[in-house]
């Protein structure tokens, strides 16, 4: 519960800033949006990897899943709904880079931020696979809490982020519209 406990950690005062894709309901909340979020499904890529059935691509694979609360998970779940997927889940770990190095050690299957698979993308390790209505996007926002009195440092950062977010992006991520 990785994401419910840095809305927590916001909401008791303990953080200025949290990362977040999916904005928290029942909070008081600003937000800076900074850029998209993709969510791919991705397998190891290796030359012995077995084509999928097109009719049921999920119903014989083992799909790893983050822990409950995560954004993540809350995504690929809504998306395996939409879609009636029936399918038991194989394994859940507790962040995305667990969920990745079990991919890359050909575990399973995940949906999984774009963001984060940049390395085994550019290397071919990790393999996304396309299907109907994915990439699952979102947006990834610098989130706290409304009214908060932020120290001097906290609203210069801030400041830089608004200034210099589209520079960031273009510098940074220039590889992410590839996918």
């Amino acid at each position: 519960m990785f994401n419910a406990r840095v809305l927590e950690s916001l909401a008791n005062n303990e953080l200025d800033f949290a990362l977040v894709s999916v904005l928290p309901k029942n909070m008081n909340i600003e937000r800076e949006e900074l850029m998209e979020n993709k969510l791919y499904l991705v397998r190891q890529a290796s030359d012995n990897a077995k084509a999928l059935p097109k009719k049921t691509p999920f119903e014989n694979i083992p799909l790893i899943y983050r822990e409950k609360g995560s954004a993540t998970r809350q995504a690929m779940e809504q998306y395996i709904e939409k879609q009636n997927i029936v399918h038991d889940k194989q394994l859940e770990l507790t962040s995305n880079e667990a969920v990745k190095q079990a991919v890359l050690a050909g575990l399973g299957y995940s949906i999984m931020p774009l963001i984060g698979l940049k390395n085994e993308l550019v290397t071919g390790d990790i393999e996304i696979l396309k299907f109907k209505q994915l990439p699952i996007t979102t947006n990834w926002n610098l989130i706290w809490l409304k009214g908060k009195q932020l120290s001097p440092v906290a609203l210069a950062y801030l400041d830089f982020i608004r200034e210099n977010k589209q520079e960031i992006i273009e510098e940074q991520f220039s590889w992410y519209n590839k996918y």
